[in-house]
């Protein structure tokens, strides 16, 4: 295996135009952690530190955006409100017909489409920016913040996530793998040394058994992400046969792969979205003045922290729920089901039309149980880890491990094809 993975390195590097768009990816990942450590001022960074470290929530958010939160950099509210954008340019084409046709066609429409997408990201900045400002100020990490420093501040965040988007734009034109995708690889597995190096230290602290456990735990999660991630039902396809200038044509016969997991990290990140609320809000209860609205925030804080049961199952369940929604974004087997018809396609045993797309319904449904099954385990993992073992400062992301397992995988698929693409085009 591992002298598979040096041929593939050598033959990526002895082609000149993979070479290049791989050291190019490689420059922007450099100018992401350069950005990354370029702090916003007016915080008190030291107490921001420490506020993440004792937070496991905020450490796993903290290692999803890779670092910048407890940095507070420039960057800090990354390609999230692009990810929003496009999460909300997706739910408005199911709502809208026009919107929908625009997914379907040309480049024209998509490039239209994301300048729509682009400019939808401006507003979202701004209001994430203003969110983390305001979580900062509940918890009284600003030093000498007035009005005009905000504003500063806000404006830096939201330029940072601009310069974020961009990035991950130049790299879908000239560079490896999906721009988005590959910035947000890019700062997950930064944290790894750091990660690796808050294993090495609890070494004296902690049992041997829980360390071990921590090893073992770690191993299967990337075990079952790679089994998940390429796991697909293959259902079999038949194209009709033709018959044009006394030649037979069609006949052939393939499959549609349906994967196991649909719809990727999606669910986790719509399901963050929502448990970030009941915390945040608990927090700015307790600063009232309110006695009984002081206790109301307590109860919310403790019912919703990381390793409470309510919790747990509140956000197992929104993993679960939003893993189905995200199913029928994701797959449309009416236009599936349209396409099949239209080349000519059938599924053995299944009229085409509404038939098929009620078979093919059907089939999502129930392979999309499993794969909510194991994104909602995965969300839950870090705080199961952190009952278990009883390490605080360990997080064990397992929704890190699958953005990192995916992306890798299919930038793996994608350098193969362009090799084959261009050894056809050397022979042919």
């Amino acid at each position: 295996m591992i002298e598979k993975f040096l041929n593939k390195i050598r033959a990526v590097f002895s082609n000149p135009k993979l070479k290049s768009k791989l050291l190019f990816t490689l420059a922007i990942f450099a100018l992401t952690r350069i950005l990354a450590h370029i702090p916003v001022p007016v915080v008190d960074l030291t107490q921001l530190k420490f506020l993440f470290d004792s937070n496991q929530f905020l450490s796993f958010l903290n290692i999803f955006s890779g670092g910048t939160l407890a940095r507070l950099s420039v960057v800090a509210v990354g390609i999230n409100p692009y990810i929003t954008a496009s999460i909300i340019m997706q739910l408005l084409g199911m709502v809208f017909p026009k919107i929908k046709e625009m997914q379907k066609e040309g480049e024209a429409s998509r490039a239209k489409l994301n300048q729509y997408m682009r400019l939808m990201s401006m507003p979202i900045a701004i209001i994430q920016a203003i969110s983390v400002i305001a979580l900062l100020n509940s918890q009284n990490l600003l030093v000498g913040a007035g009005l005009s420093s905000m504003i500063v501040v806000i404006s830096t965040l939201v330029a940072g996530a601009m310069v974020m988007m961009w990035l991950g734009e130049v790299i879908n034109e000239k560079g490896i793998g999906n721009g988005i995708s590959m910035i947000l690889l890019a700062g997950i597995v930064s944290q790894i040394p750091s990660s690796v190096a808050s294993l090495f230290t609890l070494v004296d602290t902690v049992s041997f058994s829980s360390l071990l456990m921590i090893v073992i735990l770690l191993s299967g999660v990337i075990w079952t992400v790679v089994f998940m991630n390429e796991a697909s039902r293959k259902i079999p396809i038949q194209y009709a046969k033709r018959i044009r200038g006394g030649r037979q044509l069609g006949g052939q016969q393939t499959h549609l792969p349906i994967k196991v997991n649909v719809a990727g990290v999606m669910p986790i990140i719509f399901a963050v979205s929502l448990m970030m609320l009941p915390s945040f809000i608990g927090k700015l209860l307790m600063l009232a003045k309110n006695e009984a609205l002081i206790g109301i925030g307590e109860k919310i804080t403790v019912y919703f922290s990381p390793t409470s049961y309510v919790y747990l199952i509140s956000y197992f369940v929104l993993v679960f729920v939003f893993s189905y929604f995200s199913a029928i974004i994701f797959f449309n087997a009416g236009d599936i089901s349209d396409e099949l018809k239209k080349s000519g396609a059938f599924i053995p045993g299944i009229r085409p039309g509404s038939p098929t797309r009620k078979f093919l319904e059907f089939v999502v449904t129930r392979i999309t149980f499993a794969g909510a099954i194991f994104l909602a385990s995965i969300a839950v993992l870090p705080s199961i880890a952190q009952m278990m073992t009883g390490i605080q400062s360990l997080a064990v992301g397992g929704t890190s491990i699958l953005i990192v397992v995916s992306v890798i995988l299919d930038t793996s698929k994608q350098i193969n094809s362009q090799l084959l693409s261009e050894n056809y085009e050397k022979y042919s």
